[in-house]
């Protein structure tokens, strides 16, 4: 009579690329695989892009991070983040560096 359950901690994880954070607690992540074509085998890139919460909004445009699974937060919103695994590179250029001079 005992059946095999699911453990309950465990959710879906995707890694992938913060691709904007135009909007408040909300960053969109781009998640990039690569799969053979069902007819002609050849390896192609898949990209899909998913809304998730970011409640002290710390991603940044560029970083990698991973995202998990949650309950429906808003009509798009079904992932959380997790973790940043990796930040972008941020280059700083001074404003004076980037005026022409004639």
């Amino acid at each position: 009579m005992a059946e095999a359950k699911a453990p309950q901690g465990l959710k879906n994880q995707k890694v992938g690329q913060v691709v904007s954070t135009k909007m408040q607690k909300t960053i969109v992540v781009e998640v990039s695989r690569r799969v053979p074509h069902p007819l002609y085998k050849r390896i192609i890139g898949k990209r899909k892009r998913f809304y998730a919460h970011d409640e002290e909004r710390t991603a940044r445009l560029g970083d990698v991070v991973r995202i998990v699974e949650c309950r429906p937060l808003s009509k798009l919103k079904r992932w959380r983040l997790a973790e940043i695994v990796r930040r972008a590179a941020q280059v700083g250029a001074q404003p004076a560096e980037l005026d022409v001079k004639v």
